[in-house]
C-alpha cells in the first residue's frame, strides 16, 4: 500500500508539472500569436523578412478604387523573420504617398494601433510599406536614410520587407518607421512639440499673422490637404509658433536676422540637411520642389528642427529635365521662386560657410566611394532574390533585372540617366571642383602606418602600430566638423590599443592617432 501510494504521488506530481508546462507553452503560444514583441527584428536590415496582409478581396478591391482616400480597411498582419512569426488581427491597412497611389505597384501604411487602441508592435504604431515603383534600384529611399543617419541627423529606421497581400507575391518594398509622437521620443529629449509634415507647395513664404493663411496652403492643389499639416496637437490645432517661424525668415539679411533666426530654428541643422540634399542629389525637397519635410518645434530647445523624407527621387532620379549630378553646389535652390529658409540662411556669411563645412564633411567621408559602395554592394546582394521575384515592379515602367543591374552602374531611361555609383562619383567630383576649401578638417591619411580593426565597427576598434614605433599622445575622436567627441591616453612605448566605442552613437568619425595622422573610421 505504501509503495503504491508513493507511485500515485510521484504520478502526481508529475502530471502537475505536465500541466505547469502546457499552460506555459499555451501561454506563449497565444502571446505569440497576438503580437509578441519578440525581438527587434521589424527593422533588421541585415535581413529581408516577410510581412503577410489578408483582408477580404472586395476590401482590397474597394482599396484600389478609391486611391485617395486615407480610410483605414481591417487586416490580418503577419510578420516572419526567418526565425519566429507573430500574428496581429485587426490591423488597419490604407494606401500611402501622393503620385504613387496612382502607380500600379501601391504603397501602404499599417497601423496597429487603429482598431486596438494604444497598441504597438515592436515598439511602433504605424508602419510604412514604400513600393519604390520608380526606382529600378529599390535601394535608393533607404541608402538615403542610412546616408542621414551616419550624418548624425535625427534618425530614421528603415528596412527591405517582401510584401504578401492574400497569398499573392505583391514584391520587395522599403519599411519605414513611421514620423509620428513614438519617433520624436525615440531622437528628441520630449515629444509634445508641434510637428507639421510639409509637402508641395510648401516654400515657407510669409503669408502675413493669420494662422488660418497658413492652413489654407494647399487646399487648391490634387490632394487637397493642408501642405502645412498639423501632425500632433490636432485638438488644439494651434499654428502659433509656425507663424513665428516664417516671420522671424522675413527679417532684413542683417546680424539682428542671424541671432533672432537661431533663437526659431536649429540652423546648423537645416545647413547639414540641406548638404546631405546636395550631396545626394535631393531635388524634391525644400530648396528645390518646396516639397518633403517635416518641422518640429523642439520644446526641449525652444527651435524648430528640419527633417527631409520621401528621398526615392535621390542619387540620379530627375523628372526636371536637369543634371543634378553636375549642379552647382552653391545654386541649389530654385532660381526663380521663393525658398526664404534656404535663401536667407545661405546669405548669412557665417551661415554659408558653415554649409560649407557640412558638405565638405558629407562629400569626402560619407558619400565617397571607399565609405558607401560597399554598403550599396551589399544592398543589392541583399535583395536580389526578392527583387528577382518582384513581378510588380516591371508593371509601372517595365523595368527587368537588367535595368535592376544598370540602376547601379549605368543608364537606365531618361528620368534614371545616372545609375547609382556613376551620379555619386560625378556629383562628388562636381561638388569639391565648386566649392571653396573650408580648411577646418584635417585630410585623412590612407597611410599603412596603423592597422585600425574592425572598421567599420560595432563595440570596439583595435589600433595596431608598427613594431618599430614607440609613439605617446592622445588618440582623439572627433565629429565630420572636427570636434573633439572623446580622448584617449597612449601609453608611452605601447604599439597596440583595444578602445571602447559602445557609447559612441553610429556614424562616421575621424580619429587622430599619435603623429597627427587622421583616419575615418564607421561607427555601425
Amino acid at each position: 500500500m505504501i509503495q503504491i501510494k508513493g507511485t500515485l504521488n510521484y504520478f502526481s506530481q508529475l502530471w502537475d508539472v505536465i500541466r505547469r508546462f502546457l499552460f506555459l507553452a499555451i501561454l506563449i503560444c497565444f502571446s505569440r500569436q497576438s503580437g509578441a514583441q519578440h525581438s527587434d527584428a521589424l527593422f533588421d536590415d541585415s535581413r529581408v523578412s516577410s510581412v503577410y496582409i489578408q483582408l477580404p478581396a472586395d476590401s482590397l478591391a474597394w482599396l484600389y478604387t478609391n486611391v485617395q482616400s486615407d480610410q483605414y480597411l481591417k487586416s490580418r498582419f503577419i510578420f516572419d523573420d526567418g526565425t519566429a512569426r507573430d500574428t496581429l488581427e485587426n490591423v488597419g491597412m490604407r494606401l500611402r504617398g501622393n503620385t504613387s497611389r496612382y502607380a500600379q505597384k501601391k504603397s501602404f501604411k499599417l497601423s496597429f494601433n487603429q482598431f486596438v487602441s494604444g497598441r504597438k508592435y515592436q515598439g511602433v504604431k504605424k508602419l510604412n510599406l514604400n513600393g519604390q515603383h520608380n526606382d529600378p534600384t529599390m535601394i535608393r529611399e533607404k541608402l538615403f536614410y542610412d546616408t542621414w543617419n551616419r550624418c548624425g541627423l535625427a534618425a530614421r529606421r528603415t528596412t527591405f520587407v517582401k510584401v504578401y497581400i492574400n497569398q499573392t507575391y505583391f514584391g520587395l518594398y522599403t519599411g519605414l518607421e513611421e514620423m509620428d509622437k513614438d519617433w520624436l521620443a525615440r531622437v528628441f529629449p520630449e515629444n509634445d512639440g508641434n510637428l507639421y509634415k510639409c509637402t508641395y507647395p510648401a516654400d515657407l513664404k510669409y503669408l502675413g499673422t493669420s494662422q488660418l493663411a497658413y492652413k489654407n496652403v494647399g487646399a487648391g492643389t490634387a490632394t487637397g490637404g493642408r501642405a502645412y499639416d498639423l501632425q500632433t496637437n490636432e485638438t488644439e490645432d494651434d499654428y502659433s509658433d509656425f507663424v513665428q517661424l516664417v516671420t522671424a525668415l522675413q527679417a532684413p539679411n542683417n546680424a539682428q536676422f542671424a541671432a533672432g533666426i537661431q533663437q526659431k530654428l536649429n540652423v546648423n541643422g537645416y545647413l547639414k540637411a540641406l548638404a546631405m540634399d546636395v550631396a545626394s542629389g535631393n531635388w524634391d525637397n525644400y530648396a528645390y520642389n518646396k516639397n518633403n519635410f517635416f518641422l518640429y518645434h523642439n520644446l526641449a530647445t525652444g527651435k524648430f528642427e528640419f527633417i527631409t523624407y520621401d528621398t526615392d527621387n535621390t542619387f540620379g532620379v530627375d523628372w526636371m529635365g536637369i543634371d543634378w549630378a553636375t549642379r552647382l553646389a552653391t545654386n541649389w535652390i530654385h532660381p526663380t521662386e521663393p525658398r526664404p529658409l534656404a535663401t536667407k540662411l545661405l546669405a548669412v556669411p557665417e551661415f554659408k560657410t558653415q554649409y560649407y563645412h557640412y558638405l565638405d564633411s558629407i562629400t569626402r567621408f560619407v558619400v565617397e566611394p571607399d565609405s558607401i559602395f560597399p554598403r550599396i554592394d551589399a544592398m543589392k546582394m541583399l535583395i536580389t532574390p526578392a527583387a528577382t521575384n518582384d513581378t510588380y515592379r516591371t508593371l509601372d515602367y517595365g523595368y527587368t533585372m537588367t535595368e535592376f543591374s544598370l540602376g547601379f552602374n549605368g543608364t537606365v531611361d531618361g528620368h534614371t540617366p545616372y545609375g547609382i555609383k556613376p551620379f555619386l562619383g560625378t556629383r562628388s567630383q562636381s561638388t569639391l571642383a565648386q566649392i571653396p576649401t573650408v580648411g577646418v578638417l584635417p585630410t585623412e591619411s590612407r597611410s599603412t602606418q596603423y592597422k585600425i580593426s574592425p572598421n567599420p565597427a560595432q563595440t570596439f576598434i583595435d589600433i595596431q602600430l608598427p613594431d618599430n614605433s614607440a609613439l605617446s599622445g592622445e588618440l582623439i575622436l572627433s565629429d565630420l566638423m572636427g570636434r573633439k567627441l572623446k580622448a584617449w591616453s597612449w601609453e608611452d612605448g605601447k604599439i597596440h590599443m583595444k578602445v571602447d566605442l559602445l557609447d559612441v552613437q553610429s556614424g562616421v568619425y575621424l580619429l587622430q592617432v599619435p603623429g597627427g595622422a587622421v583616419v575615418k573610421i564607421i561607427k555601425d
